[in-house]
């Protein structure tokens, strides 16, 4: 018995998928947990399995379609098994050819496929078919007995093509060669403003383009309109969310990263590599243990302390931002950190992150440090209350015991939710990352 696919729902928030890829053809054997289609979500690109065995009866949502939630996508079942009604009521066949343009001139119809008056025979389903994809029986060819029609002859048969409109007069006053008419046709280009002393040529038109005198039309185009796919209109969705949401106020501090660096040095001269942002998410973990309200959630007059930090580290990509999150990061060492934010990142880019790393988290971090920016805004991740981003390192002038001396001084720019963080309270969290990162032994403590 044939078998509906529809878009799958991956997650509690997706509410349509874009069809990336179909893995198998129509009329192709599918076997059950075979890979067959490929569906981007706000998100992901997921690989879609087979649920059922047989052959890939019809496609009905095409590469590039974007699909509710639980809409047919495809018909699976037995070869020659009537799927009509699976579709609500769509004829197993292929679709009606488009209707022709509104304007300009009518192309003359296609040549009868038989004697004007002549008797058409066709059988009761090419006639219903015929008449479901208004097509004239008289121009179909019959491949059956004394010339019937078959059901299988309305299927493949394909109208005539309109013949080639004649090209425009060269223009009132100019003489052309009809190659010449239609290369400026073509390339967009008014005979006119070609030189020539007599009757224009192809090759006037060629010189005339080498020289630059004329560019063809593509040449002009100064704009491209592409549209949002799944993840950037997910990106666009949430980043207004946020905006909309949360009164923000951001807090800047600098950091003295001198003890932060050597501490590092000392971890990989033993062969242990980490970064700052593996020991940025170590350090920020302890301190929403100490600060609650930076770790918490807002649902409508209520708030929710979260006992667990679940830490997010933004990732880029070539096409967006995804943040998969460090689950209870602050009962996790720095090395167990650092292997988990390597393979997380590498998921994230690779495209095989599971859908459960891109959700639940309580807090993010945002590096742009790489990028050489000083200082910056992140927007809130919803429906977290904070965020933090991480600015550059730089070789500052400063004083220390009352001594000019130059140390390594890097930004942390933290963006609070003012409904549940007071301004206080936010100096206060960023006072206690700056004191475990410039004496990193406390975190010992």
């Amino acid at each position: 018995m044939a078998k509906v696919i529809v878009m799958p729902k991956l997650g509690l928030t997706m509410t349509e998928g874009t069809v990336v890829k179909w893995l198998k053809a129509e009329g192709e054997a599918v076997k059950e947990g075979e890979p067959l289609f490929e569906v981007e979500t706000d998100k992901l690109t997921n690989t879609i399995e087979a649920s059922v065995s047989g052959t890939l009866l019809k496609i009905a949502e095409p590469e590039g379609a974007t699909v509710e939630c639980l809409k047919p996508l495809a018909v699976i079942g037995e070869p020659g098994e009537d799927y009509a009604a699976l579709l609500g009521g769509a004829p197993a066949a292929p679709d009606a050819p488009p209707p022709p343009p509104a304007e300009g001139p009518k192309a003359p119809p296609p040549p009868p496929a038989r004697a004007p008056g002549e008797r058409v025979l066709a059988s009761p389903a090419a006639k219903k078919l015929a008449k479901e994809l208004g097509i004239d029986l008289a121009l179909v060819p019959g491949s059956g007995p004394k010339g019937r029609i078959t059901e299988e002859d309305v299927k493949n048969y394909k109208p005539a093509p309109p013949p080639a409109p004649p090209a425009p007069p060269a223009g009132p006053g100019v003489k052309a060669s009809p190659l010449a008419a239609k290369v400026a046709k073509d390339i967009g280009l008014e005979l006119k403003d070609v030189a020539s002393r007599g009757r224009v040529l192809a090759a006037d038109i060629l010189a005339a383009v080498e020289k630059g005198g004329a560019a063809p039309a593509e040449e002009a185009a100064r704009e491209e309109t592409v549209p949002m796919n799944g993840m950037r209109k997910a990106i666009a969705r949430n980043m207004q969310n946020s905006h909309m949401t949360s009164p923000t106020v951001t807090f800047n501090l600098g950091i003295d990263m001198t003890e932060l660096k050597r501490l590092r040095e000392q971890l990989k001269s033993e062969n242990v590599k980490v970064s700052y942002t593996d020991i940025l998410v170590k350090v920020v973990a302890r301190a929403l243990t100490e600060f609650p309200a930076l770790n918490c959630s807002v649902e409508d007059n209520r708030i929710i302390y979260k006992h667990y930090v679940n830490m997010g580290v933004a990732v880029a990509l070539d096409n967006g931002l995804l943040v998969p999150n460090i689950r209870d990061a602050d009962k996790k060492s720095l090395t167990e950190i650092s292997a988990e934010v390597r393979e997380l990142a590498a998921a994230a880019r690779e495209g095989r992150l599971p859908m459960d790393a891109l959700t639940g988290g309580t807090f993010t971090i945002t590096n742009l440090g790489m990028y050489g920016i000083e200082s910056f805004s992140p927007i809130i991740n919803q429906p977290e209350v904070a965020i933090l981003g991480v600015n550059t390192m730089q070789d500052k002038v400063v004083v220390v015991d009352g001594e000019i001396c130059v140390r390594p001084i890097m930004n942390l720019s933290l963006t609070a939710d003012h409904r549940v963080i007071d301004g206080s309270v936010a100096a206060q969290f960023l006072q206690r990352v700056k004191a475990l990162m410039e004496k990193p032994a406390l975190l010992l403590a």
